[in-house]
């Protein structure tokens, strides 16, 4: 018998963009010959997904399911707004979303774990909806958020339908608090990180190489400044700290931002929100991390021509 190695399966895969199993069935039915089982893929119509792959998938959904003390979010990306809006396309969605809370972050684990009912894995249910509903889709990312103690909200904007949208957050609260009145919290902040989004949860969490862009940014804008002409770059440094502070860290850190959410006045930080909700829930708050993913962020989307596009069609005819 033939002896199928991790390489040869590889160099399968990269040819076809065939899920790994298939890539290995396919080099036992053909003794290990890589051209064979590239047709074997072909007739079998596991490669037809892979003809696919090279077209951008930036539209979709991202789901969102959250119980108790655990959530989990999903992006599962489309080529078109319109398959997204598809009911296959949701259910596929909605299933996969079930499954992540398991996963616990691990995307290669969520790909591997078997769809009830399909008797597939994830990774290969979704290629066989490519080459079912004909556009390219992948799961792209996935993240969980869970608290010892406490709650996890989650929230979608754009709602497509229940748990799917186009944006989707959740939210920890740890708290040894009344669970209604920390939960209460905890949906209203996933509201406003869907609108505000923080990129940390205090201004220790942010990342420094951020910090040090912000501020590099701050101080030219300040040596541009005729009244600091001949200033140092030292001096300049610290008279744009409290620019920084005041207003980037207001920006993009959740505790610091002005609170969005209902009931706000519109002065209020998240921080004050918090600890007013402290008196309701009975015991202290604390916010222990947060995931906000936005649709098809930091995709590149390649801008097309739909007119050429349509003009090159009708050529062909």
């Amino acid at each position: 018998m033939t002896t199928i190695t991790a390489s040869l399966v590889k160099e399968l895969r990269d040819k076809t963009g065939a899920g790994m199993m298939d890539c290995k069935s396919a080099l036992q039915e053909t003794a290990g010959d890589i051209e064979q089982a590239v047709d074997w893929l072909r007739k079998k119509g596991l490669s037809k997904a892979a003809k696919k792959s090279d077209r951008v998938a930036a539209e979709g959904l991202i789901g969102v399911i959250a119980s108790g003390t655990q959530g989990a979010a999903v992006e599962v990306n489309s080529e078109t707004d319109f398959v997204a809006r598809n009911e296959q396309f949701q259910d596929m969605v909605r299933k996969i979303t079930a499954l992540a809370p398991a996963a616990k972050g691990d995307l290669a684990k969520l790909l591997a774990a078997q769809v009830p009912g399909a008797g597939v894995s994830v990774e290969e249910h979704v290629r066989n909806m490519v080459a079912t509903i004909g556009e390219n889709m992948g799961v792209r990312r996935t993240a969980e958020v869970s608290v010892s103690d406490g709650v996890v909200a989650g929230y979608v904007h754009n709602k497509a339908a229940d748990g799917l949208g186009k944006i989707g957050v959740l939210v920890g609260v740890e708290s040894k608090g009344d669970k209604e009145a920390v939960g209460q919290l905890a949906r209203q902040l996933a509201l406003h990180i869907a609108a505000a989004s923080p990129a940390a949860i205090t201004a220790d969490d942010l990342d420094p190489a951020l910090i040090e862009k912000e501020r590099a940014i701050y101080v030219e804008q300040a040596k541009a400044e005729p009244r600091n002409a001949g200033k140092s770059d030292e001096i300049l440094a610290k008279a744009s700290e409290g620019r920084l502070r005041k207003e980037f860290f207001q920006q993009v850190v959740l505790m610091q931002q002005v609170f969005l959410g209902a009931g706000g006045d519109g002065k209020q930080t998240v921080e004050q929100v918090v600890k007013a909700a402290e008196k309701a829930a009975g015991a202290p708050l604390k916010v222990a991390k947060f995931v906000r993913y936005a649709l098809g962020e930091g995709v590149e989307k390649k801008e097309g021509d739909f007119a050429a596009e349509v003009a090159a069609m009708a050529a062909k005819r």
